[in-house]
């Protein structure tokens, strides 16, 4: 337990964003800037994670997404992919206990038939173990895209033979069908794009951009991004 205290950081508990969505971007920069190799920024990155998932679950957070590999990703090289999704699966297997203890449960969007068999596994195993917790609800976007998640779904859409579609019927083809629309949108390392994230569900969420890299962004820079969302007015398109 962090022992956060709201009071000190001026937030609202009342009008803490029930879902938080995140572009954990800056892994490679802040290698670079070290002069170390760009899987370990990336390394350096998964401590960002457990202390944002710790913070989350602590001050109530319910839904917490995070962009964990893009379907774009998959044009790096190939050796730099390699690195990642041996990272990946090794942490998919590590953090599962810790998860579990802390009544996470762990959901994954995106093209998730696209990776190795053996991470298919983990990600499996991971669903399984978790989905009875009531805690926060962490979901990992993998090999994921915001255009590839519109086009999967109108694909399901056609292949049902439904002829006509709602805003709120569309909402059950998605990935996300089963979690709110993001309150708040955060995009670390400065860059002021949305890169294929979430692109249907963000319509009328909160961005906030920092320039801190994501090996950086620990709880106080989440706390304090937070306090910048409570003191903004959501209008959703209302006067």
């Amino acid at each position: 337990m962090k022992n956060i205290n709201l009071a000190e950081y001026k937030l609202d508990k009342k009008k803490l964003p029930k879902h938080i969505a995140i572009i954990m971007d800056g892994n490679g920069r802040w290698a670079k800037s070290r002069k170390l190799q760009k899987i370990e920024g990336h390394r350096e990155g998964i401590e960002s994670v457990r202390d944002i998932v710790e913070s989350c679950g602590e001050i109530g957070v319910s839904h917490l997404t995070l962009y964990t590999f893009s379907e774009e990703n998959w044009y790096r090289p190939i050796l730099e992919i390699k690195d990642l999704l041996i990272l990946l699966s090794n942490h998919l297997e590590s953090e599962l206990s810790e998860l579990n203890k802390s009544n996470v449960k762990v959901q994954f969007i995106g093209r998730i038939h696209k990776l190795p068999k053996a991470i298919r596994k983990k990600i499996e195993n991971m669903i399984e173990t978790t989905k009875k917790n009531t805690g926060l609800c962490l979901t990992l976007a993998i090999s994921y895209g915001g255009r590839s998640e519109i086009i999967d779904a109108i694909n399901k859409i056609i292949k049902s033979g439904v002829k006509k579609v709602t805003e709120k019927s569309f909402n059950k083809y998605l990935y996300t069908n089963n979690i709110p629309d993001p309150d708040f949108l955060i995009r670390t390392s400065g860059e002021q794009r949305i890169s294929n994230f979430l692109l249907y569900q963000i319509a009328y969420t909160e961005i906030f951009i920092t320039s801190v890299l994501w090996p950086d962004f620990k709880t106080p820079e989440f706390l304090q991004a937070i306090y910048e969302y409570q003191h903004r007015t959501r209008r959703f398109g209302r006067t």
